[in-house]
């Protein structure tokens, strides 16, 4: 089996770094926040053996790829931009997309926008929502929600903010967030979306004593050497487009996701406590929904958590296509 293949792509006006192995139909792995191609460590080899050619793009804002400026250059209309451009750069006509996190939504965006080209989607831990003509404006529902305390999405909009809590100590923040909304600890000590005016956004979560089996100091190492270098402005950029996305989608209106769809996510993930509901009618606005798993004891970073289930049910889902 050839070794992960590193080189760089143009695409929509930037240089995308991708993280690439095996040859055969094309696989785009789609990461989240605050994270890059390397969280797909486990799927690389594990789909290339199995005979596609599986690609995972630092994103827009990450990694080793372009970090525009303007706040604006984070829009959905360019982050599935950047994709559709990764396919053709590769010299492709389709591909299967997969997102976690923040690229669940890339991902479907993906297939709504461009269903000539995205033949099928596996969705991680955040299910679709179809958008409704009821919806108000994303960072008003979430004030609402938040009532008098404080909610990480929107702590994360105002420039500047968020970047100086979070950079001030890279690898505390990394330690954090990958211990504090994995599956691991115990209850007290998970990541928390919502927390009071008194607190800081790293007062969320907890520090691990030792490390959980599935994250290696060299996972840590890695995660921080990227961000001290590109620091997190570009991945909050996506967070700051929240509101420009509803402004700019309303013909996504009832939208359903027509293509197969496979859907996993951490019985323990904070996002699907926040969106069960979503998770429990995903069926009517995935018509072709092939399978939905919770993984018992699981949390947010699913793939790195659990590889052996996550990549048996990818390959199960692509053999099925």
């Amino acid at each position: 089996m050839a070794e992960v293949n590193h080189r760089f792509i143009e695409t929509n006006g930037i240089r995308m770094h991708i993280a690439e192995q095996g040859e055969g139909s094309l696989v785009v792995l789609c990461h989240g926040f605050p994270e890059c191609w390397y969280s797909w460590r486990h799927q690389l080899p594990a789909l290339a053996e199995a005979g596609y050619h599986t690609v995972a793009p630092d994103q827009r804002g990450y990694g080793q790829t372009d970090r525009p400026a303007p706040i604006d250059a984070y829009n959905i209309f360019q982050l599935t931009g950047d994709i559709v451009g990764l396919v053709h750069a590769l010299g492709e006509e389709q591909a299967v997309i997969v997102g976690h996190d923040w690229g669940a939504p890339v991902a479907w965006h993906c297939a709504l926008l461009r269903p000539d080209m995205f033949r099928a989607i596996a969705l991680l831990s955040v299910p679709y929502v179809p958008r409704s003509w009821k919806n108000v404006r994303p960072t008003e529902a979430m004030k609402r929600m938040a009532g008098d305390k404080q909610f990480y999405q929107l702590y994360f909009q105002e420039p500047g903010k968020a970047e100086a809590e979070l950079e001030a100590d890279v690898r505390q923040t990394m330690r954090m967030f990958l211990y504090s909304a994995s599956g691991d600890p115990p209850p007290e000590k998970r990541w928390r979306v919502l927390f009071s005016k008194s607190e800081t956004l790293l007062d969320t979560g907890s520090q691990p004593d030792i490390l959980p089996a599935w994250l290696t100091e060299h996972d840590i190492n890695y995660f921080t050497r990227e961000f001290e270098r590109t620091g997190f402005r570009g991945g909050l950029n996506w967070y700051r487009n929240i509101d420009s996305l509803w402004e700019q989608t309303p013909f996504l209106t009832g939208a359903k996701l027509h293509q197969p769809v496979l859907f996993v996510a951490g019985e323990a993930d904070a996002v699907i406590a926040m969106r069960r509901a979503a998770f429990d009618r995903l069926e009517e606005a995935v018509p072709n929904l092939t399978k939905k798993v919770l993984l018992p004891g699981a949390g947010h970073w699913i793939q790195q958590e659990r590889p052996p289930e996550v990549n048996q049910l990818l390959l199960e889902f692509l053999a099925g296509l």
